[in-house]
């Protein structure tokens, strides 16, 4: 993939990272997950319902992907990890088995990050990752992603992510899932 000066990828011509009104484009973000992730009617209508209620969470943030049209093809979203969210209370004992609770303090967690699959491999991803954990308070920042060897998993270890746990299972998920977490900011790939 080529690379601009500071190893930061180049996006495909005319794809602009930028904030994310996600409260606003919540549908179009949705359908871009369900594209690129596989998610059924029912589970994107519960979806929308999760991202309102994260974006009103302190400190969380957004940024998306549009074409020169305008059209959303990626978003990513995070904020601070709280303890009292369902998503650290999930991952917590799982953590804590691996001596890696404190992974869970002082962290930015990255909750969504999905490309339309016609951009993906293309930087579009990377960007998106790396512009929202520079912007990110935290000395570091944690993830799940589905705990199989896929291009997701990939991309997090290029980026410096390493499995904190594996086989995190969450009630509503059919396959487990691998806690990541990396030092801020993220690796950058050499120059060109």
């Amino acid at each position: 993939m080529p690379h601009a000066p500071g190893g930061t990828p180049r996006l495909p011509a005319g794809v602009v990272i930028g904030p994310l009104d996600l409260g606003a484009r919540v549908d179009e973000a949705l359908d871009v997950q369900a594209l690129a992730f596989g998610l059924t009617d029912d589970e994107i209508a519960i979806r929308q319902h999760i991202v309102q209620r994260h974006m009103d969470c302190p400190g969380a943030r957004a940024l998306g992907a549009t074409d020169r049209e305008g059209a959303l093809v990626g978003f990513v979203y995070g904020m601070p990890n709280d303890r009292a969210h369902w998503w650290s209370g999930v991952v917590e004992p799982y953590l804590r088995d691996c001596g890696r609770e404190h992974w869970l303090d002082d962290a930015f967690v990255i909750t969504e990050l999905h490309v339309h699959p016609g951009f993906q491999g293309r930087g579009v991803g990377r960007t998106l990752i790396t512009q929202i954990t520079d912007g990110a308070g935290q000395p570091r920042s944690i993830l799940s992603a589905i705990d199989i060897e896929s291009p997701a998993r990939g991309l997090y270890r290029a980026l410096g992510y390493t499995d904190l746990a594996r086989r995190v299972h969450f009630p509503s998920a059919a396959q487990p899932y691998a806690v990541m977490g990396a030092p801020l900011p993220l690796v950058r790939p050499p120059q060109d």
